[in-house]
């Protein structure tokens, strides 16, 4: 009697056990306001945060975030320290030899931001400025391949927010950054009041790829299916809309 009630108990423990939601490890780098960053007692918040949480109810698990510096997402992701990148990391083909991608989930531009009183005319104008960029963005790479050979100089950073660390303190002229984040995360703010956006949208396929992807390793198709799904699905219920419309004025979905 003593084992058929043991029996029973392991059982319902089973139960129970299995009715919780498998957590889903999900890395962030929370210095890209308004897509990832932290509320005021610390807390991961933004639009990728929200669309993450989004995902995780459709499929059924728990988001368990894991705040990582951007040089080392996909290493990190290698390693298995998470299962997922949600953080606004560009589909590209270069990211696609190390790593897998789900279909995007949004999609803007970036652009070339300078003090007001730097005449912007071409790339070539720019010679001679200090232009921060985030390291191993695709920023980056527009920077390295197109501002470089400009005689721009050009510096990497381990976080967008030391950019504009620097480029308050006057040590840079400006940045390369996603017009949604740049806009949210400096213009838009005091510190911001003296510079501008300017040139042209940057969106060209060999640097900036075709749109934010969810990043996973090579082989999970079960996951990736999944997860392509449930995009499709908060895209047709409304639950995209809500989100979107939180942080932005227009959908960020993109063409």
């Amino acid at each position: 009697m003593k084992k058929l009630a043991l029996c029973l108990s392991l059982s319902a423990l089973a139960l129970v056990a299995g009715a919780q939601p498998k957590d889903l490890k999900v890395a962030i780098d929370a210095t890209y306001e308004p897509f990832t960053f932290k509320t005021a007692d610390g807390k991961p918040t933004g639009f990728d945060v929200d669309i993450a949480l989004a995902l995780c109810e459709q499929i059924k698990r728990k988001c368990v975030f894991v705040e990582q510096a951007w040089d080392s997402m996909i290493p990190g992701l290698q390693a298995k320290k998470y299962e997922v990148i949600i953080s606004s990391m560009s589909i590209t083909e270069d990211r696609l030899k190390a790593v897998d991608f789900t279909d995007k989930y949004y999609n803007t531009p970036s652009k070339i931001v300078v003090r007001n009183d730097i005449k912007f005319t071409d790339l070539a104008s720019l010679k001679g400025k200090k232009i921060g960029v985030l390291k191993a963005s695709t920023q980056e790479k527009y920077a390295m391949g197109e501002l470089k050979p400009a005689g721009v100089v050009v510096t990497a950073y381990e976080a967008q927010d030391q950019v504009y660390l620097d480029i308050k303190s006057g040590r840079l002229d400006g940045t390369v950054a996603d017009v949604v984040e740049v806009t949210g995360g400096f213009l838009g703010k005091p510190e911001g009041k003296n510079y501008g956006l300017v040139g042209p949208e940057l969106n060209m396929p060999k640097y900036f790829g075709i749109g934010a992807g969810i990043a996973l390793r090579k082989g999970e198709a079960a996951l990736k299916a999944e997860l392509n799904a449930a995009i499709k699905t908060i895209r047709a219920n409304g639950t995209y809309k809500k989100i979107n419309d939180k942080y932005f004025k227009f959908d960020v979905y993109g063409n």
